[in-house]
């Protein structure tokens, strides 16, 4: 194996150990509140949902570009809050919304896990064909591409899915996960 080659397998592992472990302090976040407020996401219609991760994603930008929080929170806890939501809209995707919960905590977790390693599945599948390249972007390019990925969504979800050529809502979930994982990496560095 060649020097590059050990280095660029070196990058990869590392870079899966940092999104595994924000993937476990997203999951515990998301665990404690499944216990104080239960699967209340599940009523959740797709457009509640996408407006969730909108304000979310407009509160990061707001941050980036004032540098200054009024409500004390930063910008790293949204990203783990996008990388949550991204996650439940995974899930509602899945499964629909309901009018009442149907689904408790442990199941909650069980699709919760699923699609964390769906996510991490494809990360390694893109880390590997873009060699690392997010770790060169600013932190404001990952808000700014997961608005644009919230605005895709919108888009989507007033054709009705309805689509000629695009990625589906599920796809722009994903990368919206993966984008606010990147951040939140970053911000702890």
């Amino acid at each position: 194996m060649c020097p590059n080659s050990e280095e660029a397998m070196k990058k990869e592992q590392n870079t899966e150990q940092e999104f595994r472990d924000v993937m476990k302090e997203c999951r515990d976040v998301f665990a404690s509140k499944l216990h104080d407020y239960g699967a209340s996401w599940r009523i959740l219609r797709p457009s509640s949902l996408t407006d969730q991760l909108f304000i979310k994603a407009k509160r990061i930008r707001s941050l980036e570009q004032k540098g200054v929080s009024k409500v004390g929170e930063g910008i790293r806890p949204e990203f783990i809050a996008l990388i949550n939501y991204g996650l439940v809209g995974l899930v509602q995707l899945q499964n629909g919304f309901v009018d009442e919960v149907d689904m408790s905590p442990e199941e909650a977790l069980k699709l919760y896990d699923k699609h964390a390693d769906e996510a991490l599945e494809l990360m390694l599948k893109k880390n590997h064909d873009y060699d690392e390249a997010w770790r060169a972007m600013r932190v404001s390019s990952y808000t700014d591409f997961i608005l644009t990925k919230i605005q895709r969504i919108k888009e989507i979800e007033d054709l009705e899915g309805a689509t000629l050529v695009s990625e589906g809502i599920d796809s722009n979930y994903m990368d919206i996960v993966n984008y606010a994982v990147f951040g939140a990496i970053r911000l702890r560095e």
